[in-house]
């Protein structure tokens, strides 16, 4: 038996923008991941949907500025790597309430996002600057507590039973 691309993925909605059924996005599973994450989970203010996501973003970014830059054979590879992970996620959250400001669309309801976060979708500008203002203080606080993580991998390894 051949299985073609019309037994697997067909129209959900409108095909115009891309709302396809898949086995992948009309998976329970995948529904239920994405609706544990910050981004569609409900009731949660766009400042503590911008704090989480900020958080990981800065503790993620610090290590391949710190690792990967230019200055990463140095002694103050970690330190460089925590102001350019503060650089990009202040210019990201300026980005962000640029894009807010300047009236963008409202969220489509998609299969895998049936109702998208009613903070954005009824009051866009406030929405979008609660969640860069969160986003700014959840990355700066994410990146400080990467560089501490990646200054002290010796003493947590050590902690932990790692390292003898």
């Amino acid at each position: 038996m051949t299985v073609t691309p019309r037994d697997v993925t067909r129209p959900a909605g409108d095909p115009q923008v891309a709302d396809l059924a898949t086995p992948v996005n009309q998976s329970g599973l995948v529904k239920a991941y994405l609706s544990i994450l910050p981004a569609y989970r409900k009731g949660l203010s766009p400042t503590r949907r911008g704090l989480e996501i900020g958080l990981f973003h800065g503790f993620w970014l610090i290590n391949p500025f710190a690792k990967l830059g230019p200055l990463r054979d140095t002694d103050i590879a970690n330190l460089a790597g925590l102001f350019s992970t503060i650089g990009l996620v202040t210019i990201s959250s300026l980005a962000i309430l640029l894009y807010g400001a300047s009236n963008p669309p409202q969220p489509t309801r998609t299969l895998t996002t049936p109702e998208p976060p009613s903070e954005v979708v009824n009051n866009p500008p406030a929405g979008w600057g609660g969640w860069a203002i969160g986003f700014l203080i959840g990355g700066v606080a994410g990146a400080v507590l990467g560089y501490f993580v990646v200054s002290n991998v010796e003493v947590i390894q050590g902690l932990i039973g790692l390292r003898q």
